[in-house]
């Protein structure tokens, strides 16, 4: 008998409506390999939804708060349903970049620096020397991210919002100049690098999901002793945070140096996006993988936490 999967899409993050994409593309691409699959547009009755379907396994495509933090991992986890990604400890550290910051660093990867701001801090007055970026401590996908340039005299004036819902804790960092680089992680194996260019102001959310948002170079035109430092500092920051299944690196590179002192990683994507236009799904086609085989293998990767 086919494996029942439960496709966990949706919720109700900012990030809802790429996750219903994700969760739709996973979906069919689970029926195309031959799994029995339900689609659950995640509520607040998760776990009675999961109680009564008792599926085989939960593909997670969930992306930001709760899929994405620990909280539905530990839902899973009490229902005993296997699920795809990673558990709940690593889940919550890598969705808190500064605690994640913190770990990566302590495992020796270069991390930017920075400080953890309030919202009224950050829109009072600039609060590190400029050019920085501002990002909610605990949300994905570029959502709510500020790059303040050197020219740029005043905070953001969308601090001030009276509906922002982002948090109110935010994450100044140093801007890092340079290519902007990704790897993932699958297993416990790196697949290669691509850098990501945009027209955009940055690689913001437009650039991650509109079609012609973003290019994407693969395999990345860096020096190879450069794009094997990525492909290890991926791996290293997968296993540092506890991750499990695959998950993506975000990394900076200052090209400027010409030498590794340049790579400074970003922050590591549990959940990494599985739309037409996601990096996760090109890296694996490029490493051999068909979208089936791809979401095949997080299927049968599934667990509980361990």
């Amino acid at each position: 008998m086919a494996k029942h999967v439960a496709v966990l899409m949706g919720g109700w993050s900012a990030e809802r409506e790429v996750s219903l994409r994700s969760g739709e593309a996973c979906a069919k691409a689970a029926e195309s390999v031959g799994y029995r699959v339900t689609r659950v547009d995640v509520g607040r009755d998760i776990a009675e939804v999961l109680r009564a379907l008792k599926p085989d396994v939960a593909l997670n495509t969930l992306h930001g708060r709760p899929g994405e933090d620990g909280t539905i991992q530990g839902i899973l986890e009490v229902l005993q349903i296997p699920y795809t990604h990673s558990g709940v400890l690593a889940s919550a550290l890598a969705m808190d970049k500064a605690q994640a910051k913190i770990i990566l660093a302590s495992n020796g990867i270069q991390v930017p620096e920075g400080r953890v701001v309030t919202r009224a801090e950050a829109a009072r007055a600039h609060v590190l020397p400029r050019p920085y970026v501002l990002k909610p401590v605990r949300e994905g996908s570029s959502v709510g991210v500020f790059i303040i340039r050197e020219d740029q005299e005043h905070p953001p004036q969308e601090l001030h919002r009276t509906d922002w819902n982002l948090g109110d804790d935010l994450l100044a960092e140093t801007y890092i100049p340079g290519l902007e680089l990704t790897c993932a992680v699958m297993g416990d194996q790196a697949l290669d690098v691509i850098e990501i260019q945009s027209d955009l102001r940055f690689y913001d959310y437009e650039a991650k999901y509109a079609p012609g948002g973003s290019r994407h170079i693969l395999p990345a035109q860096i020096l190879p002793n450069i794009y094997q430092k990525v492909r290890m500092l991926a791996v290293k920051a997968h296993r540092a945070l506890g991750c499990r299944g695959i998950s993506r690196s975000d990394f900076r590179y200052d090209d400027r140096t010409g030498d590794e002192s340049g790579l400074v990683c970003l922050e590591v994507n549990t959940q990494p996006g599985m739309t037409e236009t996601s990096l996760v799904p090109e890296l694996a086609a490029y490493a051999g993988y068909s979208f089936g085989e791809l979401i095949r293998w997080m299927v049968e990767d599934a667990s509980l936490d361990r």
